[in-house]
């Protein structure tokens, strides 16, 4: 299958996290059509990865099914192919099965696909995987770096900040105390914060992605909560502990995701960038020796102008066909065959 229309056709699947059973269930055709045993194990209910392999696989390509709302569908001019999903991660998928298809053609096999549901949430699959594995030595993940060797990614720490009040009428505000208020101050604590650099992967940033309180504009608000992503370069513990003590009385702060940070090894030959998105890596340890590297900007991915380039993705195909290849003539760690202790920590959401 060409994987320019083999990318266009996963695009128009709506799959935002959640929802991936369908792309799944297409994924599941395609691969047995080329000859792979396939498996969709349920990481949730009714939200099945996607797990396929010839023979007893040594080596894995992975990505994830999911995409981030809203959906949009598919288009493409001379350059570019458009759409949810475009490199985050549905043109990724679709050079990871045709670099299968190569392989297959030329000879070589004992190798797997692994595509995942809830990386962009939660990465529920991943650590539904991990439990799994099947005694590969080196997992390849794919994500948009622009086909370039990640040597290093941020980890990620998701905080949801709350804070309480009492209700009371507006024209008596003395009557009441606003919550809304609190958390601006408390928020605003965090810009005071020193944040942690890393000689390699840079500077811890946040963002405070959303903001919800009150009731109407004529009532003091009793209650108030923001939820606040911070990229990490080292261990959240530090940094959690300065965040909770800066805030004090104002709000609470409770952890609804850790992803420790991770530094990667490399390949010769290829370029290497350093990330600053987290990725299903530390959930997938029992997989093997990890790599990180896949076409498309992340730039682009979660915008309304999401793309991959023609030539990127075809030019990813022949990268992920020649890094299974080199890792199966130079073989290294023994495979890991039981599963190990996902680095991730989670809570469910609230």
């Amino acid at each position: 299958m060409d994987p320019l229309q083999l990318t266009r056709q996963l695009i128009d699947i709506p799959s935002v996290t959640g929802n991936e059973k369908e792309v799944a269930l297409f994924l599941k055709d395609v691969l047995q059509g080329q000859g792979a045993q396939v498996y969709l194990p349920e990481a949730e209910p009714d939200r099945p990865n996607v797990w396929a392999h010839w023979g007893k696989p040594d080596i894995v390509l992975s990505t994830h099914l999911d995409t981030v709302p809203p959906f949009f569908p598919s288009q493409e001019d001379g350059g570019y192919i458009y759409g949810r999903g475009a490199c985050d991660a549905k043109g990724i998928i679709a050079a990871q099965v045709e670099a299968a298809a190569q392989l297959l053609a030329q000879g070589a096999g004992d190798f797997g696909l692994l595509f995942l549901v809830g990386e962009e949430r939660n990465s529920a699959g991943a650590v539904a995987a991990n439990k799994n594995p099947p005694g590969s030595k080196y997992l390849i993940n794919g994500e948009p770096t622009e086909n370039r060797l990640a040597v290093g990614t941020k980890g990620a720490l998701r905080l949801e900040v709350e804070a309480k009040g009492r209700m009371a009428h507006s024209a008596y505000p003395e009557l009441g105390e606003s919550a809304i208020e609190k958390l601006v101050e408390a928020l605003y604590l965090l810009r005071g914060l020193e944040l942690p650099e890393d000689e390699v992967l840079g500077k811890t940033t946040y963002n405070i992605g959303t903001i919800q309180g009150g009731v109407a504009p004529n009532v003091i608000p009793d209650s108030a909560r923001a939820e606040v992503m911070f990229r990490l370069v080292q261990p959240a513990e530090e940094l959690l502990r300065q965040i909770q003590m800066a805030m004090g009385h104002l709000a609470t702060v409770h952890k609804v995701l850790e992803i420790p940070p991770v530094k990667l090894g490399t390949i010769n030959g290829l370029e290497t960038t350093v990330v600053s998105f987290a990725t299903d890596i530390p959930s997938l340890g029992a997989w093997g020796q990890p790599f990180l590297i896949g076409p498309g900007s992340i730039h682009v991915a979660h915008t309304e102008n999401e793309r991959i380039a023609k030539t990127e993705l075809l030019r990813a195909v022949e990268i992920y066909v020649s890094m299974v290849k080199k890792l199966k003539e130079n073989p290294g760690p023994e495979p890991v065959t039981a599963p190990e202790r996902s680095n991730r920590k989670q809570t469910k959401e609230k």
